[in-house]
């Protein structure tokens, strides 16, 4: 469960930003967009393959420095 506190005196609207920024950092809107509605195997495959993708362009940044 991800938790921001507010601070006293913070607008809720400042917390609210805060939320969205530590939820979308964390791949959760992410996930509850895409399980919104029904994903085609074929939809699966490619998301798939674009993280590994995504990881493997990452890691192969990492150890070329």
């Amino acid at each position: 469960m991800t938790e921001v506190q507010v601070k006293k005196g913070e607008p809720v609207d400042r917390a609210l930003k805060r939320l969205k920024n530590k939820l979308e950092s964390e791949g959760i809107l992410e996930e509850v967009r895409r399980l919104r509605s029904f994903e085609t195997p074929t939809q699966r495959t490619k998301r798939k393959a674009r993280a590994t993708a995504k990881r493997r362009g990452r890691h192969k940044f990492r150890f070329t420095l």
